[in-house]
Order: C-alpha cells, then sequence, then structure tokens
C-alpha cells in the first residue's frame, strides 16, 4: 500500500472527528473573534462596529471588577484545598489501612451528583432556616446567616465545590501513587525516613506531575464555575455581587444586557486569563522536568 493511500485512510478515519470539532469548536471561537468588534443586538438583530470600545465598557464595569475579586479569591482558596486533601485521601487509601467498603462507596457520591443537584441540597443545608443554620444556632446561640450573607454566600460555593471534586482528584492522585517506584519508600525507610518524611520527600516530588494535572483542572474548574453560583443566586450574582463569576458574568452581559459583543469580548478575556494562570503554574512547578 502506497503511502499516499495510507495517509488518504488516515485522514478518512480522522474526518468525522475533525469535522465536528471544525463545526462547533473551531468556527464558534472564530465567528467570537469577529463578533467582539461589534455592538450586537440579537433581539432587533442589528450589528454595529465599534471596535475595541466592548473592551471599555467591560473594564469600567463595576461587575467585572466584582466578578475578578470572587473568582480570583475563589480560585486561591477552593484548588490548595481540594488538592491537598485529595493527595492526603488517596495516600491513607494506598497505605495499608483498611476502608469499609460502603465509607468509600459513600465517599464518591458527591462526584456522581450533578452540580444541579448538589446546589440544591446545599441551598437547603445553608437557608436560614437549614440544618447547619439551626444547628450552629442550638449549638453556639446565635443564628449565622449563609446565602443572604455577601460574606458567606461564595463560601458556601466553595465549600460545596471542595466537597464534590475531591474524590475525583482522589482517583487521579491514587493512579499515580501506583507508579511509585516501592524502592524509593524503602531506601528513605533505610536512612532513616518516617512515613511523614517519606510523604512530603517521595510522594509529593514523585506526584509532581500528577498534581500539576490536578491543579490544572482546578484552575480551569475554579474560573469556568457558573451552575452553582446561578442556582444559587438566581442568576443575579447577588447577594450584593458576592457570587458574580466570570462565566455568570459573560450570561448576564448576553442574555441579560443582550449585548453578546461584550460578552464575546468578556470571554476572549476569560480565555487569556486562564491560560496567563496555566502557564505561571507550570513555570512554577516545572512539571515537565519531574521524573525527566
Amino acid at each position: 500500500m502506497s503511502g499516499k493511500r495510507k495517509l488518504l485512510q488516515g485522514y478518512t478515519f480522522m474526518a468525522p472527528a475533525l469535522i465536528v470539532i471544525i463545526i462547533f469548536t473551531l468556527v464558534p471561537i472564530i465567528y467570537a473573534l469577529y463578533m467582539m468588534f461589534f455592538k450586537v443586538d440579537l433581539l432587533a438583530g442589528t450589528k454595529t462596529f465599534v471596535g475595541f470600545e466592548n473592551y471599555g465598557k467591560i473594564f469600567s464595569d463595576p461587575k467585572f471588577w466584582a466578578a475578578f475579586k470572587n473568582t480570583g479569591e475563589y480560585v486561591l482558596i477552593v484548588v490548595p484545598i481540594q488538592t491537598m486533601i485529595a493527595m492526603v485521601l488517596a495516600a491513607l487509601l494506598n497505605s495499608k489501612i483498611q476502608f469499609n467498603r460502603v465509607f468509600l462507596s459513600i465517599m464518591f457520591i458527591p462526584t456522581l451528583t450533578s452540580s444541579s443537584a448538589m446546589t440544591l441540597i446545599f441551598m437547603w443545608l445553608f437557608n436560614n432556616n437549614g440544618l447547619v443554620v439551626n444547628l450552629i444556632e442550638s449549638l453556639f446561640g446565635t443564628k449565622v446567616q449563609f446565602i443572604t450573607n455577601p460574606d458567606l454566600a461564595l463560601a458556601v460555593i466553595m465549600i460545596m465545590n471542595i466537597f464534590s471534586t475531591v474524590p475525583h482528584f482522589m482517583i487521579v492522585f491514587l493512579s499515580g501513587l501506583q507508579d511509585i517506584p516501592p524502592v524509593l519508600y524503602e531506601a528513605a525507610s533505610i536512612d532513616g525516613a518516617g512515613k511523614v518524611k517519606q510523604f512530603f520527600h517521595v510522594t509529593v516530588p514523585q506526584l509532581m506531575p500528577v498534581t500539576f494535572y490536578v491543579i490544572t483542572m482546578g484552575v480551569v474548574g475554579c474560573f469556568q464555575i457558573f451552575d452553582q453560583a446561578f442556582i444559587l443566586s438566581n442568576g443575579s450574582g447577588g447577594p450584593q455581587n458576592s457570587t458574580l463569576t466570570f462565566t455568570l458574568y459573560i450570561y448576564q452581559l448576553a442574555f441579560t444586557s443582550n449585548d453578546m459583543g461584550r460578552a464575546t469580548a468578556m470571554a476572549f478575556i476569560l480565555g487569556i486569563i486562564i491560560f496567563m494562570v496555566t502557564f505561571i503554574v507550570n513555570k512554577l512547578m516545572k512539571a515537565d522536568q519531574v521524573n525527566g
């Protein structure tokens, strides 16, 4: 069989996937890059060229800076906590400690539950007459309002995200632990290192590529947080914009303010921010140099 015929066969097998990628990924991206320089009114069907005016409006909008603050705070708190908890739980599961199968099954329920259902459960737990609020009141004699409190509403979403993502990342870390050669632990043990020192000086460095993957996926997921904030605030980002995130802000621009041009410009800004953060994480962790 000639080389050209093999090449043709290869492209033929790839064609269905390439067509889907081009239609549903590349074309929308190119069209969004085009639309962000226009003021687009979907209802009226009008489109007016405004150049970089959409970016000026975004950066002068207080809602953008509220979303920037909330999303940045969300990423800085959720990603490290969920990464550390997942790594520790994976190390415990990989040790000789025996866990009850029922406990392990329950641990995976948050990952299997849809984010919408999880949000409704947490709204029931943390609403002004919820189980957590009543428990705190009975124990400490004070009633703490979470969902209607601008200082605590975002914390509810943080707790929910950590609770639902840790089991998945735990499995990722567990698969990485299986690949660490046992001789490294044996050598560390001979040198007098205990379990804690082995964890920090053997396990953590060897898991660096996996940790980079977990942090990257966590960063991307946190920057794209939408449904939890939307359901919790009924789409408003309240109270007082305390749960307004980048993606919720994009939704409001597109479907509440009816300004698709600004929405696509904001989506481009979000993409640049995610790229820059993941690039910085890669440079700081030097994941490509580990185990090289």
